[in-house]
């Protein structure tokens, strides 16, 4: 189920320019606001946009969040997992530039420009732009120690396989431009997603502009990572998309 609710814009061009895909499972508590800053910000940025939220199943009001604040809903229909949402949210999203996004508040919308700028400056060859939670303001309990080891492991295993090193692989908060994410071929369906998304980048000669970034911890509920389970499919995501071809 798609609702094309208040395709917002901050121009009359026919076409998006940037699109924001937030996947979201059970976040009323948090989207409101989230969704209200990312107008803000991307309004005071001055280029056409679109917000779209991918409601992953949830059972609360965050399909009425979404549509009371403006943002594009999109349904998976049930819970499928947040790999699943954000390749639905790519597939309809109009923008030349995706910037994706965690719904929780634990990025903040106003360092979205941090994302946009590399894209958008003349430096050439720029098309993937990851905001760094170990090169920013990481704010404290934002991840939990053995998610902070994992973290760094993978780093460790994506370096070893790609030869580039990366300092937050695991990171939600990312901009591609839409013809990259074209040849990635992204499959994943559950937290494994950015993991896949960024060996698929540096395979496929894309490199990758890290930048500074701010992490709040969550203020409702926690995380909802399956340390072990979802540990281990990102791990076989690292070796299935080393070994592959892009």
């Amino acid at each position: 189920m798609e609702k094309d609710c208040s395709r917002a814009r901050a121009s009359d061009s026919k076409e998006a320019v940037i699109s924001v895909i937030i996947p979201a499972f059970n976040e009323e508590k948090t989207l409101s606001p989230v969704i209200q800053r990312t107008h803000e910000t991307l309004r005071d940025f001055g280029m056409s946009y679109e917000i779209i939220v991918v409601d992953d199943g949830s059972t609360d009001k965050t399909a009425n969040a979404t549509l009371q604040n403006g943002a594009i809903l999109i349904s998976n229909g049930q819970n499928r997992g947040k790999g699943h949402a954000l390749v639905l949210g790519i597939k309809k999203a109009r923008g030349s530039i995706l910037i994706m996004m965690d719904a929780d508040g634990a990025h903040q919308p106003e360092e979205i420009p941090k994302l946009l700028y590399p894209i958008l400056s003349k430096n050439p060859g720029v098309s993937v732009v990851i905001g760094s939670r170990f090169l920013g303001n990481l704010e404290e309990k934002a991840i939990s120690r053995i998610h902070f080891i994992g973290n760094k492991i993978f780093n460790l295993l994506i370096k070893f396989f790609t030869g580039e090193w990366v300092t937050d692989s695991q990171s939600g908060f990312r901009a591609y431009r839409r013809e990259v994410l074209k040849k990635l071929n992204i499959k994943s369906s559950g937290f494994e997603i950015e993991t896949e998304m960024t060996i698929k980048a540096l395979k496929g000669g894309f490199p990758i502009k890290e930048v500074p970034i701010t992490c709040k911890r969550r203020r409702y509920a926690t995380s909802r990572i399956n340390t072990f389970k979802d540990g281990f499919d990102i791990l076989k995501i690292i070796v299935d998309a080393s070994l592959s071809k892009v």
